[in-house]
């Protein structure tokens, strides 16, 4: 198994060598790449990134579906394993990917837990053990089998929002794929919440996640989201 991690970013200069730092710590033999694809940062995202060791790509489009198709088009790996650039992977998580492939799975995630104590968030992260409808979010990564990912297509690009869900949406309604949620947690930075009250939070994703499930356009959801939200 050779892996190859993707991880999408935007002016993440705050984020993004602790990201790849944590990955490259593991220096497992098995992890081929990883690969940062821009969006167009305006800050010194790029910079960092390569001083980190990763390779960066720069995407003409800035939606992480494009970006992780494009970071999944030059990839080597014959597993993709996509990490957003507020995250910090646990050192085993090399061993446990390739624990759930030899079990059979195709594609999963993480649970996760964020970088701070409030109950509320807390009390997120208890839900991220399920593997039900709301699995497979960004923030739990996404890892997946080069061959399935090619198979399904890859990330839908008219999903300028909610591509995770839509492509996990895609393996599981397949019937012909194994999707896990492996029992350990990442770590997610809560900034989201800091700037936001937890509830805010809370409604916009709800609503958002509503508002995909009754197929509406996804241009529209990602708006609402933004205006929703303070920098999200």
């Amino acid at each position: 198994m050779k892996v190859s991690v993707i991880i999408p970013v935007y002016n993440e200069a705050e984020t993004i060598a602790k990201c790849v730092d944590t990955v490259l710590h593991t220096q497992d033999h098995r992890l081929a790449e990883v690969i940062v694809v821009d969006g167009g940062s305006t800050d010194n995202t790029v910079a960092l990134a390569e001083a980190a060791g990763a390779k960066v790509l720069v995407s003409k489009v800035r939606t992480r579906a494009a970006q992780m198709n494009l970071g999944a088009s030059v990839a080597i790996g014959d597993l993709f394993y996509f990490i957003h650039a507020d995250t910090q992977v646990i050192p085993s998580f090399m061993n446990d990917i390739a624990s759930e492939l030899r079990k059979g799975t195709h594609a999963g995630c993480f649970r996760y837990k964020f970088d701070s104590k409030k109950t509320m968030l807390k009390i997120n992260s208890w839900f991220t053990r399920f593997n039900g409808p709301l699995a497979g979010g960004g923030d739990q990564t996404l890892f997946i089998t080069r061959k399935i990912f090619s198979s399904l297509g890859g990330f839908d690009e008219y999903y300028t929002i909610m591509e995770d869900f839509e492509l996990v949406r895609r393996i599981k309604k397949s019937g012909k794929y194994r999707f896990s949620v492996i029992p350990k947690s990442i770590l997610v930075s809560a900034r989201k919440y800091e700037k936001n009250s937890w509830l805010r939070v809370q409604l916009a994703n709800l609503i958002v996640f509503l508002l995909f499930y009754l197929n509406r356009p996804p241009d529209s959801l990602k708006s609402l989201y933004k205006r929703l939200l303070i920098s999200s």
